[in-house]
């Protein structure tokens, strides 16, 4: 009889554990599994998804340079992933200059105003003309050639970084002119690197076109070692001002097939040095490029400020004179040609240009950036984005 009792026992127990395993299976789904909404929960649109950690992955990138009067409070952060701040002046003892006090309150407010709007602050340092006079290349050049300079300016570029809390350092140095140049400044990148990303900022170059305007052809005056390009997370191709190749002719500034030549040349660069085309950012201007060059360049913002319908066109007649510009489908003509490429997004010559509301060129490039179903995304890490 008692063994009559254990079965019995036994055959409950099994049942109300396969009974119990059923309703966990049905109901307890783990919990990284979240289901939809219902549509009564969500009445005038679909529910939003939740975007990637960007923590470890990044999208493409769309990166706006500003100058150092801007007023940081004008500027429109909400499209951009990163903001550059332009620029500090190396001197040739490897210290660095700023443009007087009125410049470093600027940073430090743009810093600020970046965060609020979760874009990435980086100092841009070198660029075309230097505070003292005279072109930036001298000073940048001397202190790179020399270790004891280039140790300096190393340290005072990752000291700046802590101290401001800026997200990193873009080189703008217009233009390594000879092979010594190319490697010393590939010797300071390579310093460089390894100070930022250990500390978790980025490193990034802005480069020559490499692209002469009228020929197609590689122009040989700029030289690279392609050894730095390993060690940086954005190389940001300036993609712009081909009116003086061959003689000035506004009209070359940066017309599409320009631009078709230099995204063909960097994307055929990179394919040969195995190095991901993610890094590769292309550069678009924000300016018109008058006929006659005795005249002053004008902004984008200028040209829609005469006449919204502007925005649809790339050349426009103003007080007798004929301005050469991007505008808003060659934008986007041009975002569609580096995404297809495989690069990792665009870059703006300068968001201080940029007109405001519907016609403004940045939201015309970022509405291309966004638009995954027509341009698959693909997410990496900038974190992985270099090699040592």
């Amino acid at each position: 009889m008692n063994n009559y009792k254990i079965i019995i026992l036994v055959a409950i127990i099994f049942t109300c554990g396969f009974a119990a395993g059923i309703f966990y299976t049905k109901n307890d789904q783990p919990q990284s599994i979240k289901l939809a909404k219902t549509a009564s929960q969500s009445a005038k649109s679909p529910v939003k998804k939740n975007a990637p950690d960007l923590s470890d992955i990044s999208s493409k990138v769309l990166i706006g340079y500003v100058q150092d009067y801007r007023d940081p409070n004008a500027i429109d952060y909400t499209n951009l992933t990163h903001i550059i701040f332009s620029f500090a002046h190396p001197e040739r003892d490897g210290s660095l200059s700023f443009n007087g006090n009125t410049a470093m309150n600027n940073l430090r407010k743009m810093v600020k105003n970046a965060h609020n709007q979760d874009t990435k602050a980086i100092l841009a340092v070198g660029g075309w003309f230097h505070i003292k006079g005279g072109e930036s290349y001298e000073y940048f050049k001397v202190a790179m050639a020399d270790p004891t300079s280039r140790d300096k300016l190393v340290n005072e570029l990752a000291g700046i970084a802590e101290r401001e809390n800026l997200d990193g350092i873009d080189i703008d140095f217009e233009h390594p002119r000879s092979k010594k140049d190319a490697e010393h400044l590939s010797a300071f990148i390579h310093n460089l690197s390894k100070r930022l990303h250990a500390n978790e900022k980025e490193l990034s170059v802005a480069v020559h076109a490499k692209i002469h305007s009228v020929t197609g052809t590689e122009t040989g005056f700029v030289l690279y070692e392609p050894s730095m390009f390993q060690r940086v997370d954005y190389v940001n191709i300036m993609a712009y001002d081909g009116q003086w190749d061959g003689g000035y002719n506004a009209s070359n500034l940066s017309p599409f097939p320009f631009t078709e030549n230099i995204v063909n040349y960097w994307a055929t660069l990179f394919d040969s040095l195995n190095l991901s085309k993610n890094k590769l950012v292309l550069g678009v201007p924000f300016y018109a490029q008058p006929e006659d060059p005795a005249i002053k360049q004008v902004s984008y913002e200028a040209i829609i400020k005469r006449n919204p319908e502007y925005a649809s066109r790339d050349n426009i007649n103003l007080n007798g004179t004929t301005y050469y510009y991007n505008g808003e489908s060659t934008m986007q003509k041009k975002t569609n040609l580096a995404l297809n490429n495989g690069f990792g997004g665009m870059m703006i010559w300068e968001v201080g240009l940029d007109a405001s509301g519907p016609n403004s060129l940045t939201g015309a490039i970022a509405e291309v950036l966004m638009n995954t179903e027509t341009v698959p995304i693909k997410y990496y890490s900038v974190k992985n984005s270099f090699k040592e």
